[in-house]
């Protein structure tokens, strides 16, 4: 990952609410959401939530997908582990079993931690 993608969706999910559509749509996995979904969800009005998902897609964070009329949009967790992996990846001078401890001290789960080899 480049420095300036890491950076752009770092601004993305500086938003509050972008935040909170960003981790919904993780949660719901492949399936996804449509938009108004989202909205009734999030309590948020449509035509605020529109201009939201158009900054998460165009940072790469989101996918559309077009049904009907609806817009179905869908988390891009491999993005998000890739973003894992570029702040994790210099971990300890490069050399990441040494961090094997400080792991313990954080509240993630294990599975979705980088390998330490």
């Amino acid at each position: 990952m480049e420095k300036i993608t890491a950076t752009s969706i770092f601004e993305s999910l500086s938003s509050g609410l972008r935040l909170d559509v960003y981790r919904l749509l993780v949660k719901q996995g492949s399936a996804g959401l449509v938009a108004g979904e989202i909205a009734a969800t999030l309590d948020v009005p449509p035509t605020n939530l529109s201009f939201h998902l158009k900054a998460l897609t165009q940072a790469g964070l989101l996918s559309v997908q077009q049904e009907g009329r609806f817009q179905r949009y869908r988390a891009n967790i491999p993005l998000m582990l890739d973003l894992i992996a570029y702040l994790t990846e210099e971990c300890c001078a490069g050399n990441p079993e040494q961090c094997a401890g400080l792991r313990a001290q954080s509240s993630c789960a294990p599975a979705v931690l980088p390998p330490l080899t």
